[in-house]
């Protein structure tokens, strides 16, 4: 064989094992990672984050993946504890090495991770609501739910809009709990609000009725208003019922959820709270940019796992979904790349609201992105 042919085929061999080394190279999977509270006291998050994730891994891939990529989601559950969140971010980090995380169930486990994500310099989208969170800005944190200062205001704005401003508080001791009663507190004078009554209640707590009879006592309150998540609010709700308090009550989005509506029973009826308009999806006007979005993830969510859908799970939704926003923006997987297309976001129709990033801000929700709903006769209502 002629040393030329021989050249020849040295490099057709180069070159074919150039193009499968290529092909390998596009093939490579965008590793997505979180960390999530999937089973323990904070599982009402977790779970549906988890399965929504799945879900939406599962269709993405199946459509393609992401810039010619599949999509590899590497998970672990924390059960609520923020050490173990903080040790399963470092994994995700330097052992797992992904390109970006989507996660973080409770503000508690965000925050005890937030230090190392800045660190290793990875884009991060937290499921979990504290303003503390995103303000001040944090150049790698993201999230997607509206802040607990939203929620108050929006609670605080409808009793106005009532003709209320007397309002009595009560709060839990949590993490959730503690931020959302500082933010009310925070806003309420500048909104035209007097808080008459500030009472707060243990998350091992098994009856609130000592809280509720002292907010009773107090003169002049208008409304009462529930910040907490977890059964908390669930009891306090019962108790409420039960001590035959008539005032308007409302809960924040800690449990917008319809599993919380079944632990009420009876008890739920008038109560109102801020939540996405995922509960309510056929409530919407077709002109609603937010419409499609939210009955395309109730449907596909039911019928793939056979529960209700939970508007914590839409927080999944939307972290996923924006995360492969930036990434087709980015054209790559390269971190700072993808942190910039996550900045620049504008009108993006999620589950939770119509996001609008910045380099200023990294939720890019405000209180107007929340929907006031009721419940009437067991059942979510859209009031406005």
């Amino acid at each position: 064989m002629s040393k030329r042919i021989l050249a020849r085929a040295g490099f057709l061999a180069a070159t074919l094992a150039a193009s499968i080394f290529a092909g390998a190279q596009a093939a490579e999977p965008i590793k997505i990672g979180s960390f999530l509270s999937v089973t323990g006291p904070a599982s009402f998050l977790g779970d549906p984050e988890l399965k929504t994730l799945e879900l939406y891994v599962e269709r993405i891939n199946a459509a393609g993946g992401v810039i010619g990529r599949p999509l590899e989601l590497i998970h672990y559950d924390d059960a609520g504890d923020a050490s173990a969140a903080r040790n399963f971010a470092s994994r995700l980090v330097r052992s797992d090495r992904v390109d970006i995380i989507v996660g973080g169930s409770t503000t508690g486990a965000t925050m005890a991770a937030v230090p190392l994500i800045e660190q290793a310099r990875i884009p991060f989208i937290s499921l979990a609501g504290a303003v503390v969170i995103t303000d001040p800005v944090k150049k790698w944190v993201f999230k997607t739910p509206q802040s607990d200062r939203a929620a108050a205001e929006r609670v605080l704005q409808d009793i106005k809009d009532r003709g209320l401003s007397k309002v009595a508080l009560i709060s839990g001791t949590d993490g959730f709990g503690r931020s959302g009663r500082e933010q009310t507190l925070a806003i309420a004078g500048k909104m035209g609000v007097e808080i008459v009554a500030d009472v707060t209640y243990s998350p091992t707590d098994t009856d609130m009725t000592a809280q509720l009879t002292r907010i009773r006592n107090v003169p002049g309150v208008e409304a009462v208003f529930n910040f907490g998540f977890g059964q908390s609010p669930a009891i306090v709700t019962r108790n409420y019922s039960q001590l035959g308090i008539k005032l308007p009550f409302y809960q924040s989005h800690g449990v917008a959820s319809d599993r919380f509506l079944d632990l009420l029973g009876d008890a739920g009826e008038g109560l109102r709270l801020p939540a996405s308009p995922l509960l309510v999806p056929d409530s919407l006007p077709d002109s609603d940019p937010q419409k499609a979005v939210v009955q395309s993830y109730k449907s596909l969510y039911e019928k793939r796992w056979d529960m209700q859908v939970s508007t914590f799970g839409g927080y999944a939704h939307d972290g996923l979904m924006l995360a492969v926003e930036a990434i087709e923006k980015a054209g790559s997987t390269d971190r700072e790349a993808v942190r910039k297309a996550l900045e620049s976001i504008q009108g993006y129709a999620g589950v939770t609201g119509v996001f609008n990033m910045s380099s200023t801000d990294h939720n890019g929700l405000s209180a107007d992105s929340f929907r006031i709903l009721e419940v009437k006769n067991g059942k979510w209502k859209l009031i406005n």
